[in-house]
């Protein structure tokens, strides 16, 4: 249990309030319906991370929501702060590694093929890397990993585009990081990678 307790999960979630999540998929199934989707998401994560044995923290995008879907009693709360995700980012880890922490992974809410495997994997990873990366197909990543919040892997990115993995592993090369690069999964920010999932026909029988 002792190596237990230096590992934390950071997750990186917007506040669940109508026409501020999933825009993108919005555009095409409406305010209401995408906000479900979007608690739906969250709770998937949730379930994920409490089955990993770790401190677990949420970072909210503009307040800490009480009584959420994040169970208070198993997460700590605390707010985004930064101009960009980099920035919120890199922020976040550093207040996490300053509580004691020594392998910290960072996962947001939108990956629903993550399993609690690749956490696992991650942090088994950091005991011989000094980086973990779980890289998207469009590009991004759904995990970042590390033992010290460097900040040079959260400057100078397009957050958001299909540029953002690979420049990552450009700085972690050019830093000399030894690194490891996880299984590649798929998020979902477009209706096409809604529809490729079953969470509406599961939102329909519930």
């Amino acid at each position: 249990m002792e190596s237990a307790i230096t590992k934390a999960l950071i997750i990186f979630v917007r506040n669940t309030e109508k026409g501020k999540v999933k825009t993108r998929i919005a555009k095409d199934l409406g305010d209401d319906k995408t906000l479900e989707v979007y608690k739906y998401l969250l709770q998937y994560t949730a379930d994920i991370a409490n089955t990993v044995n770790c401190h677990r923290f949420v970072f909210y995008s503009d307040y800490v929501h009480i009584s959420d879907l994040f169970d208070d009693k198993c997460f700590t709360k605390f707010v985004q702060e930064g101009n960009d995700l980099g920035e919120r980012m890199h922020n976040a880890l550093e207040k996490v590694f300053s509580l004691g922490h020594k392998e910290v992974c960072i996962i947001g809410s939108d990956c629903y093929q993550l399993q609690p495997d690749h956490i696992d994997e991650a942090f088994a990873e950091l005991e011989s890397h000094d980086v973990v990366v779980g890289p998207t197909t469009d590009g991004g990543y759904y995990l970042l990993g590390m033992k010290q919040a460097n900040l040079r892997l959260f400057q100078q990115k397009d957050w958001g585009t299909s540029t953002v993995f690979d420049d990552t592993v450009a700085d972690l090369t050019q830093l000399q990081l030894k690194y490891k690069e996880l299984e590649q999964l798929d998020d979902v920010d477009t209706m096409d990678d809604l529809l490729a999932t079953d969470i509406l026909a599961n939102l329909s029988s519930d």
